[in-house]
């Protein structure tokens, strides 16, 4: 299952960010991975591009984890912005962990957006 985040307004970048680190911050258990659009994507400069984006990521994810974490199914963005891939189909309560989490991220930086999950 995934939950496709929507971000409306800007500092668009700066939201993508705050998504990764709640990625980064929550159980492997639970989300096994993301994708936004500013993942690199495979190409002619993808393993230069691929390394550049994983040094972004906060020093305290291990490396492996930072290799599982970026989905290779980024295809499946369509309208959304952001996906968080869940390791299992989560409970309500961890929906809406997650949406409090992203609602803390993001409620500074003054953007809305919208979650769909399916």
């Amino acid at each position: 299952m995934k939950s496709y985040i929507k971000i409306y307004g800007p500092p668009i970048g700066k939201a993508l960010k705050a998504l990764e680190k709640i990625a980064t911050e929550m159980p492997e258990h639970l989300i096994v991975s993301y994708y936004d659009t500013i993942v690199p994507t495979p190409g002619i400069r993808y393993e230069t591009d691929l390394q550049n984006y994983m040094t972004r990521l906060p020093e305290e994810v291990s490396r492996t984890r930072m290799a599982k974490l970026i989905s290779k199914s980024g295809h499946t963005l369509g309208e959304y912005d952001f996906f968080f891939e869940w390791a299992r189909d989560p409970t309500w309560e961890e929906i809406d962990t997650l949406i409090e989490k992203i609602d803390e991220a993001l409620s500074p930086l003054g953007c809305r957006y919208t979650i769909v999950s399916k």
